[in-house]
This record gives C-alpha cells, structure tokens and sequence, in this order.
C-alpha cells in the first residue's frame, strides 16, 4: 500500500538528516499513530546511497538485562536469518558495499563474544568505531532505537546504570562528535521522559510527536484506503463519521475497519471493536481488586487504589484531553503502564491511547 500524509513530519525529519548530527532525537506518540512505519517510510524512500542505516528493534527481544542489550544492539539479520559475521573484513563490506539499512551493527563473532565478559564501555567504543569507519567511508550513520520502552526492565534490575550510560554515549555521537544521527523511538512518553532526565539530556535531546491523524485528514485516509482496498473512489460521509466518532484517527484502527468492511458489515466490526475495549477495560479494573498493583515512583513504592483510578479515569468522561495535574502522578503513571493513558510532555496533557479506548472509558466509568 502506499503511504499516506505526514508530510510535516517527513519534511522535519529528513530536514534533521540534512543536517549536522547535534541532537538525539525522541520521536513519540500514542500506540499505532505511525511512528514506526513513518520513520521505515524515510529511510527507505526518501534518503541516497550517501546515508547507511543501522535500525534496531527492540521488540523482537525480551531484554532485562546487559547481555540481552548487546545481543539486541549487535545481532545482524539477512532474510530474517540471523547473520554469523566471521571477520572485520566482512564488516567493512557491510559497511561500504552492502545494504543502506542493517538490523543490528555488524561485529565479527569473537569479538561479540567478548563484550559479554568485558564492561558495557567496550560494547559502546566498538560501536563509535563503526560509526568513524562509516564516515571514513563518505556516509553518514543513522542509529535508529525503535521501541525504546522495551529496554526499561534494566532499570527495575539494578542496571540503571546502563541507561545513563547508553543516553551520555548517544550525546557523545550526536552533540560532542557530530559523527552520527540518533531516534529513538516509543510509545511510552513516560518513559522516554524518565530517559531524558536519567540521561540528562537537557539541551541535548528533543521530542517530535507522531500523533493520530485530526479529523479531516483521517476522512481523506478512509478514502485512500477505499480506493486502494475496496476498488471505491470514496466511503459515504455517513460511514466516514461512524468510523471516526468510535476510532478517531487511530491509523492502524481505520485501516483495520476498512480492511474488514471487504466482508463484514460496518455496524458488526465497530459494534465488536467497542465491545472487545469495554471487556478489556472492565477486566482491567475487576483484576485490580485482586492484584493490588503497585508502582514504583522515585524510591517509594505507592498501591494503587481502585477508587482513585476509576476516579482518574472519571475526567476523560466528557473530555478527551485534559492537564496533567488532574491526576496525581502515582495514578496517571499506572494507567500509562497499562496503556489506557497517553502522556504528552511537552503540552503536559493526558489522553486515552485512542478514541477507542476513550469511547470504552466512557461506557464503564
């Protein structure tokens, strides 16, 4: 399928990459606005042969502590095979003559090996080599870290270390050497906040939102989508409203709709969207009787109590977006975690991850 809009997202980012490496930058939003497939969509058809590409998922590991973090950082794929990289020559290869983008930074294995029994600074003088040998070569490096939350389990394992570590490197490529461009990318704000103060990373760090798309531009992705899916110029405005009024400009929920409009009626698929979000919602509060949750915030260790969230959430009944400081830190901090919140930080606002979630909100509470 082709891709649609973001425009002023792509004219930022590629804007960045013209440019001298002098920032890291988070690029955030709510889960599925977009994040993921914008940043593939750059790199894959907006930049030459001049830039090369190292794109780590950190999705596709269950990482919680160093040794996970290196295997995740240095593990190179060709096909989705993992790749056995024998000596530097190859790696040099990979470098000047291979592909534009690399899962992973490519290592020879006895020096992979090796950064499991040595300190974390020698993983990162390593990957400063590679990036130099990049330039050397006449490129320019791109590290790209998607999914960046799912690196926060080192800092509930006695490893926060090894964040600050990570984020004082990344500021050492981007605003001391200028030798690299870094994104990082997440949908947990939150945590990306937590990052930026742990790093400290004030001056040295910014955020650009990918969020949902507005109303207008998600009525012309429904016709776009018609188009491409269904063979249709267009979706009746009556369907277009219905869509938008249950999933806002969730991307990834109005192409899912239209997808299904090919063999199911409108009013099933949305009638058994909201029912699957109040079902979930409604099992979420009922386990929190039983689970008593906790959550950590600084070095105090808070419950979480039923009534305070169900109060929280009691806000969003008439409004999709409100201040932060209408809910105390210790409540929003757990409904983020659960991803029924979204936190934007630079407007200090909160918000359902989605309208869906928001029209479930608002059928329980």
């Amino acid at each position: 399928m082709k891709f649609f809009n973001r425009e002023k997202e792509i004219k930022e980012i590629t804007s960045i990459l013209e440019g001298e490496p002098n920032q890291i930058y988070f690029i955030y939003g709510s889960i599925n606005s977009g994040k993921t497939t914008l940043i593939n969509h750059i790199i894959n058809n907006k930049l030459d042969d001049n830039y090369k590409v190292f794109y780590i998922n950190f999705r596709t590991y269950l990482i919680s502590e160093k040794k996970d973090f290196i295997e995740a950082i240095f593990s190179t794929k060709k096909d989705d095979f993992l790749e056995t990289i024998k000596d530097k020559s190859e790696v040099l290869n990979l470098i000047t003559k291979g592909a534009r983008i690399l899962t992973g930074v490519p290592i020879p294995e006895v020096e992979f090996n090796k950064l499991f029994e040595e300190r974390i600074n020698d993983a990162f003088q390593y990957l400063n080599n590679i990036m130099l040998e990049t330039r050397k070569n006449g490129k320019t490096p791109i590290l790209i870290l998607d999914e960046l939350q799912m690196i926060k389990d080192i800092t509930t394992n006695g490893q926060k270390y090894l964040l600050k570590e990570l984020f004082q490197f990344l500021v050492s490529l981007t605003k001391e050497q200028h030798l690299c461009h870094v994104f990082c990318l997440t949908s947990d704000s939150l945590f990306a906040e937590y990052v930026y103060n742990t790093g400290e990373l004030e001056g040295r760090a910014k955020h650009l939102l990918v969020d949902d798309f507005d109303k207008e531009t998600s009525l012309r992705f429904m016709d776009f989508l018609a188009k491409e899916i269904l063979n249709k110029p267009e979706l009746p405005k009556e369907q277009k409203e219905q869509i938008y009024s249950l999933v806002g400009g969730k991307p990834a929920d109005i192409y899912n709709i239209i997808d299904e409009i090919r063999y199911k009626k409108l009013d099933d698929i949305l009638n058994q969207m909201l029912k699957v979000e109040v079902s979930k919602l409604n099992m979420f509060l009922e386990i929190m009787e039983y689970s008593k949750p906790k959550i950590e915030i600084g070095n105090n260790i808070i419950e979480i109590n039923k009534k305070d969230v169900l109060n929280a959430l009691k806000l969003f009944k008439n409004k999709y977006k409100i201040p932060i400081k209408e809910i105390s830190l210790h409540i929003y901090s757990y409904l983020i975690k659960e991803n029924i919140l979204f936190l934007n930080p630079t407007e200090e606002t909160l918000k359902p991850q989605s309208f869906l979630v928001w029209n479930a909100i608002k059928r329980v509470v």
